[in-house]
């Protein structure tokens, strides 16, 4: 991967205040999954403005595509069709009477014609989950629908680059899991996702790479490994480590465990107390994992085969996946954290059927090969149009 984003030696004061930002210097690679982690007040913010050129620092430069930024109107207008900046109230960002006139105005702003304005916000809507509120007035929704409404309208720029301000505030878990769930699957389309978050927990298992910032400067930039298996770090930042890691490390103080690798979730944590636990293993054959890509297959396949299968756990993944289960009257057993339980529930021998976007099918099989690679256990994803002909699981 090339470097998508370079920030040189950025300083930057607000007038008539000491420096927010000093000497600021890190890259981002086309593709990433990118947290800005800090304690309030460390600079997140004012960084995060600098994406797009909303603020010009007074020292240092920002490059796009190897490009330095230029603060003219014109530079500014181009920059902002690939860095979408979608703020941490959504409240400020939705203005008009309307969610389509709001997702529209970008569009209509860039010289689109009514049908190329009626086709992007169409498409930006469904990517996010809210096709059918084109008449909804913006105060009437949720905050996590007004979330993905503001992301919406920033889709319909059709930018290169996301970058989120607090993603996940004034979310509840389910809410902030959903979205969280809707920016990987932006992500695996392609697109360079850029959050800043406190929350450690967040960042620690969703990011590729965390820039750590306190007092305005970067105190490290590497995998999320590096940055929060580091107490030094961690302390210094006014920050804690991620419970997982905590609980990790613990074991490993302890000799109950070995050093095999730090664990980024549960599933992880269980397979290393397995390796180690006394207790004889249950001799049964693994369940298995269907993969049901809700944008290739019909609402009645999906129905029948359910009823087919009452055994199976299951799962949903993504907005259009969800609103397809609650819609049909589809009961999930898990809806976040859905490959990883997924996992859990074929290791004690139970199938599951995860229900997910087509963007996200293959990230589904690359993560469960993973594991059996890693873990050495074997367990078999099956693509719907074959687990009619599969055979059961212990047969």
């Amino acid at each position: 991967m090339t470097n998508l984003l370079e920030f040189d030696n950025i300083h930057y004061a607000y007038p008539n205040c000491r420096e927010s930002l000093s000497g600021v210097t890190f890259s981002i690679k086309k593709g990433a999954k990118v947290a800005l982690v800090g304690p309030n007040g460390a600079g997140k913010t004012t960084l995060l403005l600098m994406f797009n050129g909303v603020l010009e620092p007074s020292k240092g430069r920002v490059l796009f595509n190897g490009e330095p930024l230029q603060y003219n109107s014109r530079s500014l207008r181009e920059v902002r069709k690939k860095v979408g900046l979608v703020f941490q109230n959504s409240d400020t960002q939705l203005f008009a009477p309307t969610v389509y006139q709001d997702v529209a105005f970008g569009p209509l702003n860039l010289g689109m014609t009514p049908d190329e304005i009626r086709a992007t916000v169409t498409r930006s809507l469904a990517a996010v989950g809210l096709s059918g509120y084109e008449k909804r007035p913006p105060h009437q929704l949720s905050g996590g629908e007004k979330k993905r409404a503001a992301i919406a309208g920033t889709l319909a720029m059709e930018p290169e680059v996301l970058v989120f301000d607090e993603p996940t505030s004034s979310l509840d878990p389910a809410g902030a899991a959903d979205l969280m769930e809707l920016l990987d699957e932006l992500n695996s389309q392609g697109k360079t996702i850029i959050i800043s978050t406190h929350d450690v927990e967040l960042a620690y298992l969703w990011a590729d790479q965390v820039i750590l910032v306190n007092k305005g400067t970067v105190i490290h930039a590497g995998t999320p490994e590096e940055v929060f298996t580091d107490p030094a770090l961690i302390t210094s930042s006014n920050l804690r480590m991620p419970a997982v890691l905590e609980v990790y490390t613990e074991l490993v103080s302890r000799q109950m465990i070995g050093k095999t690798g730090s664990p980024k979730s549960v599933l992880q944590l269980v397979s290393s107390l397995e390796q180690i636990s006394s207790k004889p293993k249950i001799d049964r054959a693994p369940g298995t994992i269907t993969v049901c890509n809700v944008d290739a297959t019909g609402v009645e396949d999906i129905k029948v085969w359910v009823t087919h299968n009452p055994g199976h756990k299951r799962g949903a993944m993504g907005a259009r996946a969800k609103n397809i289960a609650v819609r049909e009257s589809i009961s999930l057993d898990f809806s976040y954290g859905v490959i990883d339980k997924g996992i859990l529930r074929a290791l004690v021998g139970e199938s599951s059927l995860l229900l997910t976007p087509a963007s996200m099918v293959p990230h589904v099989f690359r993560r469960v090969e993973t594991y059996c690679r890693e873990s050495g256990n074997t367990i078999c994803v099956l693509p719907m149009e074959n687990a009619r002909t599969a055979p059961k699981t212990g047969e």
